[in-house]
């Protein structure tokens, strides 16, 4: 990965982790899923209201992390918004088969380009569990409405 490329993702990160979209207390969720990364400290909670297809109409996170955490939590809000448990699971799959493993065609073709900020922490497996809590926390609240 070349250097321009590397900063490029570095400000998108830092962007996302200073001003992250969706980070707010939600009234009312259908559902909430809450993460914690012991071995640095992040918690955060995860909260859908899904809409009679079990889509997601809206969602939102709390919490403390670092900016990789938080960083992918805003970036996943993005994501997943408007997508059902199927949609949102599949794409949590790319993006954590990008994050542990070589990338499938899939993978690396995946509609979420904005996910690929976070492709240089292959080789930070404990950066890894930061990117992917708040992606744990969504499945757990999906799963807690099933």
């Amino acid at each position: 990965m070349s250097d321009n490329l590397k900063d490029f993702y570095q400000e998108i990160i830092l962007e996302h982790s200073k001003s992250p979209r969706n980070f707010k207390e939600m009234q009312s969720p259908s559902c909430c899923g809450n993460g914690h990364n012991t071995s640095c400290g992040d918690k955060l909670k995860v909260c859908l209201k899904l809409n009679e297809k079990k889509e997601v109409d809206d969602i939102s996170f709390s919490g403390i992390g670092c900016a990789i955490s938080l960083a992918s939590a805003s970036l996943m809000t993005e994501a997943i918004l408007h997508k059902s448990f199927d949609e949102a699971n599949k794409i949590f799959k790319n993006f954590h088969s990008m994050l542990t493993k070589e990338c499938s065609f899939e993978c690396k073709n995946m509609q979420e380009e904005k996910l690929k900020v976070f492709c240089s922490l292959k080789d930070y497996p404990s950066r890894v569990k930061c990117a992917t809590l708040p992606w744990h926390a969504m499945i757990q609240a999906f799963e807690e409405k099933k």
